[in-house]
């Protein structure tokens, strides 16, 4: 039976799990801090109602960000380009394609591709493209003002606090360069970060 369920476990994808309380603790109150810190500025530039469309894909960075901080999708530039580049296109996207339906679709399509070629593959980015097409009038009127504020401003903040709030914690510090074991952190990411070019190459 045991046997049977770690086949299935196998096939789901679900790993073992070797984080302590403490981890998994400092992790939840990371994502407070720099969750709280994104929403505090959204709310200052968009409202709250438009806010929420918004944060929901900081809140998907706040998760790789605080949660698994030395992955090669959650270092600086993949979460700085992932999601300035794709409000970009999410943005032209919005302007240039009258369907929303399809205005939408092709803004994550394209992000998808930007990413890619910028190596900043971030999959919040994603959601941020989806945001300037369907975040509503609050969003529209923005314009491309939409790329610098709220989004790179609120990307530089969960950057920022990212930083900051996992540099007392050794083995945890952000960006990977930094952690306690540098040279193995560094290299744990390089190679994934091979592994995943190599498959689309």
């Amino acid at each position: 039976m045991r046997d049977w369920l770690d086949a299935v476990g196998q096939l789901a994808g679900i790993g073992k799990d070797r984080s302590g309380h403490l981890e998994k603790w400092v992790s939840a109150l990371g994502g407070l801090f720099g969750l709280g810190a994104v929403l505090l500025i959204s709310q200052m530039e968009l409202g709250l109602s438009a806010a929420a469309g918004l944060v929901g894909s900081m809140g998907a960075s706040a998760v790789l960000l605080f949660a698994v901080p030395h992955g090669p999708l959650s270092q600086p530039w993949a979460v700085f380009g992932g999601h300035v580049i794709s409000a970009v296109v999410g943005v032209s996207c919005a302007q240039t394609i009258q369907d929303p339906t399809v205005a939408a679709a092709a803004a994550v399509a394209l992000a998808i591709g930007a990413m890619h070629y910028f190596r900043c593959i971030h999959p919040p980015g994603g959601a941020t493209a989806l945001s300037a097409v369907v975040g509503g009038d609050a969003v529209h009127q923005l314009g491309f003002q939409f790329v610098l504020t709220p989004v790179l401003l609120n990307a530089v903040t969960i950057l920022l606090v990212a930083l900051v709030f996992n540099a007392p914690f050794a083995w945890r510090r952000y960006p990977a360069a930094l952690a306690r074991n540098p040279m193995n952190t560094v290299g744990r990411v390089s190679n994934i970060g091979n592994s995943v070019e190599a498959r689309h190459e």
